[in-house]
């Protein structure tokens, strides 16, 4: 069976992620043919999982993996088809431009970078290569709650959008998380602070699900709970273009905090909580309601719908699995 070679830029937290889930038989269609990174004892520890792996599972056939100090060695060494991109904010937009230039598909962790600037033009670059897949690892996008809602709202059956809401504060970290390295929770390091590291994906779903607004004001506190120089408690208020407004508040401050989504509608609403959906639909649509009724205090009736999923959250893996199967079926007749 044919496969994509995929090589690893960075074996922190997140490549690392990545390399146990190849190892364990979670990304058939991959084959990870090298790796780089510019600390070399992230590189042995790569290869001693390979060879762990290799003892433990005598038959299975893993590939050798060649390491990299330097990315763009690794991009031009003609051992990869793609690149998934696990380093520091800050080179995100960089590399995902060279790897396609090199003629790589390319998987970028979130965030897309830290200047607008930056991500505007990895953008740019990518519709100049149509031939290549260029994607974001939003892997929250798979989990079942959301994939769900954004089902019942693309349908159209609730009506235009009134209210949206996210109170997503279970980001808690104390101080010791911070201090676990010099780069955590820095302009320098990271380039911002919950909005930029814990909440890309809400902000992703946020939009991905209520569509894009047209205005926003944040309210934003630096190092307010946290002895850091970045955003921990932010406030953000939106307009959208059908004139509905909403809230998003975020914190790494709140324990045990919350995460609710609430998406009220001309005719019900939605409500996430946990891993949750309540939907309550309006018998009559509101606008409809309000202009017919005669008592002054009426209101619609409305009845709580159960809502099912396929309960499936494949996460990381799925976006890969995604990703492969994309580049395949356009190498492959697709």
């Amino acid at each position: 069976m044919k496969k994509v070679r995929l090589g690893i830029l960075g074996i922190g937290n997140m490549g690392s992620g990545h390399l146990e889930n190849y190892l364990n038989g979670k990304n058939p269609e991959i084959e990870i043919t090298a790796v780089c990174d510019t600390n070399p004892s992230r590189l042995e520890f790569a290869l001693s999982r390979l060879n762990v792996h290799r003892t433990n599972k005598p038959e299975v056939t893993y590939p050798d993996i060649i390491t990299y100090a330097n990315g763009d060695d690794m991009f031009n060494s003609g051992l990869i088809d793609a690149v998934i991109i696990a380093i520091p904010h800050y080179g995100h937009p960089d590399y995902a431009i060279k790897a396609m230039r090199a003629g790589l598909h390319v998987m970028c962790e979130k965030p897309a970078g830290v200047y607008t600037l930056q991500v505007r033009e990895m953008i740019a670059e990518a519709e100049k290569h149509p031939e290549l897949k260029f994607g974001m690892m939003f892997n929250q996008r798979t989990n079942h709650i959301y994939r769900k809602v954004k089902e019942i709202m693309d349908s159209g059956e609730l009506g235009a959008i009134k209210r949206t809401s996210w109170i997503i504060t279970n980001w808690y970290r104390p101080q010791a998380y911070y201090d676990s390295g010099a780069w955590r929770a820095t302009w320098s390091g990271e380039g911002g602070g919950v909005l930029l590291n814990q909440c890309p994906h809400n902000l992703d779903l946020w939009q991905w699900i209520c569509g894009m607004p047209k205005t926003i004001d944040v309210k934003m506190h630096f190092g307010k709970w946290h002895d850091i120089e970045v955003e921990d408690d932010v406030t953000a208020y939106v307009e959208y273009e059908n004139g509905a407004t909403g809230t998003f508040i975020t914190t790494t401050g709140d324990a045990p905090g919350t995460n609710r989504l609430e998406i009220v509608c001309e005719g019900g609403t939605i409500i996430t909580d946990g891993g949750s959906i309540t939907l309550i639909k309006l018998d009559t649509p509101e606008p409809v309601f309000s202009s017919t009724n005669t008592s002054a205090f009426a209101a619609p009736r409305a009845q709580v719908i159960p809502v099912e999923t396929d309960g499936q959250n494949p996460q990381h893996v799925g976006v890969l699995n995604a990703f492969a199967a994309a580049i395949l079926q356009r190498a492959f007749g697709g």
